[in-house]
């Protein structure tokens, strides 16, 4: 049985539009709940219930709603290297893509590498200010 051209052209469509309302329905369900009030809907990182330390993406959700809110302030303490290195990231990638290139050569990828590491590091030395917080009540 052959397959045709227009069978294969309609499933990356479905794919893309699937993608785009599950990927809107969960940026619409963080705007509408507050991620820094417990018991907000998430499950806890588990990354912090093993170590007890902040992992990278920690602070994210919060992060999140607070840029759909337009507090630039609370989203830089909640996770400044999300706010900076996702956008940064992704217009790198985009760039690269553009420009017929590979997308992570190795050396680009070591330092992602050492970047999340030392961030990682960095954010749960004590004293550190920029740590997600949990409103009261």
């Amino acid at each position: 049985m052959e397959r045709s051209e227009h069978t294969g052209r309609k499933a990356p469509r479905y794919a893309a539009l699937g993608t785009a309302g599950i990927f809107a329905g969960a940026i619409a369900y963080v705007g509408l709940r507050d991620p820094h009030v417990p018991g907000f809907g998430f499950p806890a990182c588990p990354f912090r219930l093993l170590t007890g330390w902040n992992c990278p993406g920690c602070g994210g959700l919060r992060m999140t709603h607070d840029l759909l809110h337009g507090d630039i302030t609370a989203a830089v303490v909640d996770n400044v290297f999300l706010l900076v290195g996702l956008p940064s990231l992704m217009l790198w990638l985009i760039l690269r893509w553009r420009g017929g290139r590979p997308l992570m050569p190795k050396s680009a990828m070591a330092v992602v590498v050492v970047a999340v590491l030392t961030w990682t590091v960095v954010r749960n030395l004590p004293g550190f200010p920029l740590v997600p917080m949990f409103s009261a009540g």
